[in-house]
């Protein structure tokens, strides 16, 4: 008797003690969360956000891997992102969609259990081992499918069928909360950055960039080439056709100096008939060959409204930044002399006759 007393007394132990490492680990785990989740709501920029999901949750929660598939049909996640200088298309676990049909969202539902390959596959691209065990959840915000948050494990029992699913789908809820906040606040921003009528980015848009793209080089000790564009007598369109025809001249211009740079380099519409670009990483040879690109572009161009053709040509003026490897300037005042430079060649390019480039020359500091 006294035996089976002393037995069943160390079971219960036993169970106690299994049931306090539970509450403990739980209570550790809760913790975690907890500070994940404060942070991530911290966040007030979508790459930020993303980066916290697939960099910094991995080291919160013991994941092998994590990816963010996000439902893209239009392009602007992918434009905002690229437009702030975030390169989307190289980061190792984001996944833009350009139609909802590989998620099958009308039926998509959460998966929890082993890795599928016919299942999971288009969820862990690019990997280099499959995980065990997965756990590919739906983010959903008032009834919109905003795409998938897809966690992975090597361990084949970290991620099972028969668990409970209440810190999976409370941790998709808040990521679903938090994408649809930045998505919301990066289309009021986008659309606050850009010029309605052509379409690109505006002054108030370089104004916020140029500081980053100096530091940028700065750090990086490569050159920034500014290039300043003005349309030659477009006053005299505007006389001549009215402000229609000065409007699909302004339109036809922006997109063909945009057609001839990069996705990344910043284009805006300065004011006017003028505009800017920046180009990162361009050095002061380069900068004056594609400026005469776009100058030739330009020229070439037959513009027509209204059953009425003309053509138009550019001025462009040119500078170029080139930090030491040891720079300490400030950004700000970089950025001031190196648009100063560009809008004083552009007036020594329209001085000295008009469709043509001229170099303001090299900044060092």
């Amino acid at each position: 008797m006294e035996e089976d007393l002393t037995t069943d007394l160390v079971v219960l132990q036993s169970h106690l003690e299994s049931m306090l490492e539970r509450v403990q680990k739980n209570s550790v785990t809760l913790q975690k969360f907890q500070a994940f989740e404060m942070r991530l709501l911290k966040l007030n920029s979508l790459s930020d956000t993303i980066d916290h999901l697939l960099d910094e949750a991995k080291n919160y929660f013991d994941l092998d891997m994590i990816s963010l598939c996000l439902i893209d049909e239009t392009g602007e996640i992918s434009k905002t992102l690229t437009d702030n200088g975030y390169p989307c298309s190289s980061i190792i676990g984001l996944i833009l969609l350009n139609s909802r049909e590989p998620l099958k969202a009308s039926n998509i539902s959460p998966y929890i259990g082993a890795y599928e390959s016919s299942r999971c596959a288009d969820f862990f691209p690019h990997i280099e081992r499959q995980p065990a065990s997965v756990a590919i959840t739906p983010l959903t915000r008032r009834s919109k499918y905003l795409g998938t948050l897809n966690l992975g494990s090597y361990q084949p029992d970290r991620f099972a069928d028969t668990m409970a699913t209440d810190f999976i789908e409370h941790l998709s809820s808040v990521v679903s909360v938090c994408l649809e906040n930045n998505l919301n606040f990066e289309e009021i921003r986008r659309v606050s950055y850009v010029d309605t009528l052509t379409g690109v980015n505006n002054r108030r848009f370089l104004e916020q960039r140029i500081g980053e793209e100096v530091h940028g080089c700065q750090r990086a000790a490569e050159p920034l080439s500014c290039q300043f564009f003005d349309i030659d007598f477009f006053k005299s369109v505007n006389d001549t056709y009215g402000h229609q025809g000065g409007d699909q001249v302004l339109s036809v211009v922006a997109a063909a100096i945009k057609n001839q740079l990069r996705d990344n380099d910043v284009f805006v519409r300065y004011g006017g008939e003028e505009f800017v670009a920046l180009l990162s990483n361009t050095n002061e040879a380069k900068a004056l060959e594609i400026a005469e690109r776009v100058r030739k572009a330009i020229e070439m161009l037959t513009i027509s409204f209204n059953g009425i053709s003309t053509s138009v040509t550019v001025s462009i003026g040119v500078s170029t930044y080139m930090p030491n490897r040891k720079s300490t300037s400030i950004s700000d005042e970089v950025a001031t002399r190196l648009i100063k430079s560009a809008d004083s060649a552009l007036y020594k390019a329209k001085h000295n006759g008009r469709n043509r480039v001229e170099n303001g020359g090299v900044i060092l500091a």
